[in-house]
């Protein structure tokens, strides 16, 4: 994993977002590449299993596809497919992908499913999440959690 690591003031309410440090204040640094959903596994605030369920959930969200392309694809053409091979083409990997994602979405629910999306595959954080959705602060957690369970049993992750 890439690390962006900067120096932000620690506030009560965590780091401040507009960067830099006042003299004398204490600080924090802060891994701008780390993942909202990693950063909550390695606090302990999910378990492995959850965190299992949203890696998954968005290897098949990048799998198939579905975030915005910026420019054309600089993909090497697939000549002959290595030992073990699935047999399936680049486009059936990739439709396969978005049937899993649509499965494990249609799992969590309507009602789950765009808390989860916002955090595990867009990778905003929870109070931006939060606040986007008009939660009330400190909700999204419980509810992210709820979709992770959901999630997990779509993978079938014990």
């Amino acid at each position: 994993m890439q690390r962006k690591i900067i120096e932000r003031e620690l506030t009560s309410e965590g780091p401040k977002r507009d960067g830099g440090r006042r003299k004398g204040r204490r600080s924090v640094a802060v891994n701008l590449a780390e993942s909202p959903l990693s950063w909550l596994h390695s606090r302990g605030h999910i378990d492995n299993r959850l965190f299992d369920a949203g890696e998954r959930l968005r290897a098949d969200y990048e799998n198939a596809l579905l975030s915005a392309s910026l420019t054309m694809r600089w993909d090497p053409v697939r000549i002959a497919g290595p030992a073990g091979d699935t047999g399936l083409s680049p486009t059936e990997r990739q439709i396969a992908a978005k049937q899993r994602f649509d499965g494990a979405i249609a799992q969590a629910g309507s009602g789950l499913s765009d808390i989860l999306w916002r955090v595990v595959c867009a990778g905003e954080g929870l109070p931006d999440a939060e606040k986007v959705l008009a939660w009330p602060a400190r909700s999204g957690k419980l509810v992210l959690k709820l979709a992770l369970e959901r999630v997990a049993d779509f993978y079938r992750i014990k």
